[in-house]
């Protein structure tokens, strides 16, 4: 699978972008963003949180300490990582190291019993009191095998057995230990992810009709093995969440009176009705909700223009990186974070079915944040060998 192109891609990697990676500045904006979208994830964790902790573990702070704990190694491991030339991902077969060890993450994760007594779905690996999500290491595996692949064969790309067959059937692997486990949300996130990068990369938009006739029979695949039981049900209490309002749509119409009650001001911060006890782990998916009771209309679209500005900037990083596999990677990292904090929200507001998707830099997940913010590393490292100029 090595190409002259990959070879003057790995010469590039001891040459002219090692020296601008280690030696430029990275983008202080994207920086900035990435800083104030963790701070104030961190303030409304501890004030959706505190009650809920307080009332399950008998302290107040048990989530915010681990949450800020976790913050602190990240942001170290993200400006350590912005001073590497990221190009060091594609030496070793480490792309495809990465792919392969999230499959038998994933492997492992569907031989395992559940976590929690009464759940039907598996997704976490536990060893000992620390435990961790394997679909968090999957999405980047994609994103950064994908973007070494269409980086070092990017003129095959409009070949149907390349640029469609061959990245299908990678991506395919993925989504279908996610619809097993099962976990919808992060199996419509990765598939997303890699078609975007297909897209970018390359393949003839004729050949998206085949790509949707292949996601009809994954569809036909997941209602004959039964998952369809999972989604079916999701469907249904997204459609009318009061049919069962003190069971499984519980939690939606709870998320709903949250935000209905912040108005657009808000009832301030700390002064959430919905976090004692009311809204399930407010701390977690559904933490927007709290958000929007607390801070209001106003506070909630200060939170999405900050995503946003984070999101154009990642772009800009990403349009302006000197070499294409730079560029694919900035791009996948950040629709990631792009599509990841608007399908939270459209849950949230039950514009769309329940998936169990977190919020970046806001839901609990002390793993997931490290991981999130080694990948801002990269996006920084990406901008020091760019020529990015503040605007």
């Amino acid at each position: 699978m090595v190409s002259e192109e990959t070879k003057q891609m790995n010469k590039e990697a001891n040459g002219m972008s090692r020296r601008r990676s280690s030696r430029g500045k990275m983008d202080m904006v994207f920086f900035g963003m990435v800083l104030l979208l963790l701070t104030a994830g961190l303030i409304m964790l501890f004030s959706a949180s505190y009650a809920y902790a307080y009332y399950n573990y008998g302290d107040s702070y048990h989530f915010i300490i681990r949450q800020a704990a976790f913050a602190v190694i990240g942001i170290v491991l993200m400006v350590l990582i912005s001073r590497i030339d990221y190009h060091w991902l594609t030496k070793f077969s480490l792309p495809w190291i990465g792919y392969f060890g999230s499959l038998a993450m994933l492997l492992i994760v569907l031989a395992l019993p559940p976590m929690a007594e009464g759940f039907d779905y598996k997704r976490w690996i536990a060893i000992g009191s620390f435990s961790f999500q394997p679909s968090e290491i999957a999405k980047f595996a994609v994103i950064l095998l994908f973007s070494y692949l269409i980086a070092s064969n990017h003129k095959r790309m409009k070949k149907f057995s390349y640029g469609i067959v061959f990245f299908s059937v990678l991506l395919g692997g993925v989504c279908l230990l996610l619809v097993l486990e099962p976990h919808l949300s992060a199996t419509v996130l990765v598939l997303l992810i890699g078609i975007i990068l297909m897209v970018v990369g390359g393949i003839k938009l004729s050949h998206m009709a085949i790509m949707g006739g292949a996601g009809c029979l994954a569809i036909v695949f997941v209602i004959v093995t039964g998952v369809v039981d999972y989604a079916s049900s999701r469907l249904q209490y997204w459609i009318d969440p009061w049919a069962d309002a003190t069971g499984k749509g519980y939690q939606t119409i709870q998320s709903l009176l949250a935000i209905g009650s912040g108005g657009i001001w808000g009832r301030g911060l700390g002064n959430s009705r919905q976090k004692y006890l009311w809204v399930p782990e407010p701390h977690n998916d559904f933490i927007f909700s709290i958000v929007c009771e607390e801070l209001g209309l106003i506070g909630a679209v200060c939170i999405l223009i900050a995503f946003a500005i984070l999101i154009w900037r990642g772009v800009l990083i990403a349009m302006r990186s000197p070499d294409r596999f730079g560029a694919l990677l900035s791009m996948g990292i950040i629709f990631q974070i792009g599509l990841q904090a608007v399908l939270n929200i459209l849950v949230v507001t039950n514009t769309i079915p329940n998936t169990g998707i977190s919020l970046p830099f806001f839901s609990y997940g002390g793993t997931s944040l490290v991981m999130l913010l080694c990948q801002m590393g990269v996006i920084l490292s990406v901008s020091r060998s760019s020529t990015i100029r503040k605007r």
